[in-house]
């Protein structure tokens, strides 16, 4: 089964430039609450692939906070079905290793990953947050052998949980790295007008 990569660059939508009365650049957080929801799912498709994720995530707007954005991802992850669950991983990909990773590692990984999805029918899903680099292949080749052992409906609770950690993880990393970015000059909000794409 061959994963379908999620998109590389999926920049929240440019809004209309500020008017006078309002202070300041506005944050990626302004922005993502204001844009139009039609524009703002492929943003969220590229968190998680779960068309009811984002949709919920969209409709529940505005966020007061940053907290607020990532406990609302939480419950619509929580609250996704098998099918949700599917759709989900068939965006998935194992994480890249490193270059510096010894070709035995990759050799030993791809043999323990066609095990995993030969017995339960999809990619592995992990969230490797925390994780330095280094240690990639090390930390992917122990959970894939580990979760071998589970029963389907173990591995299903697993694998959910592992997909609500990657979208909250993406989340933070593109509204992050949106309001790293320079304010552009027509005073739309920093990494996030045309031509700055969230990451």
């Amino acid at each position: 089964m061959t994963p379908t990569h999620l998109p590389g660059q999926v920049a929240i939508p440019s809004l209309p430039a500020q008017t006078r009365d309002t202070p300041g650049p506005r944050s990626p957080l302004e922005h993502f609450n204001t844009a139009p929801a039609d524009d703002l799912e492929p943003f969220l498709l590229t968190c998680l692939r779960s068309l009811r994720w984002a949709h919920r995530i969209s409709a529940h707007r505005p966020y007061p906070t940053l907290d607020a954005l990532l406990a609302a991802s939480d419950e619509a992850a929580y609250d996704l079905t098998l099918g949700d669950l599917s759709e989900a991983l068939a965006g998935e990909s194992l994480p890249v290793l490193p270059e510096s990773a010894y070709s035995a590692a990759h050799m030993a990984l791809d043999a323990a990953h066609a095990a995993y999805e030969a017995r339960f029918g999809h990619t592995f899903a992990i969230c490797l947050d925390g994780v330095p680099p280094s240690e990639f292949a090390d930390h992917l080749l122990a959970a894939i052998r580990s979760r071998l052992a589970n029963d389907a409906e173990e591995e299903r609770v697993v694998t959910a949980e592992e997909l609500r950690r990657l979208a909250r993880g993406r989340l933070v990393s593109r509204l992050r790295d949106a309001g790293n970015s320079a304010t552009s000059h027509n005073g739309t909000a920093p990494g996030i007008g045309r031509g700055h794409p969230l990451r």
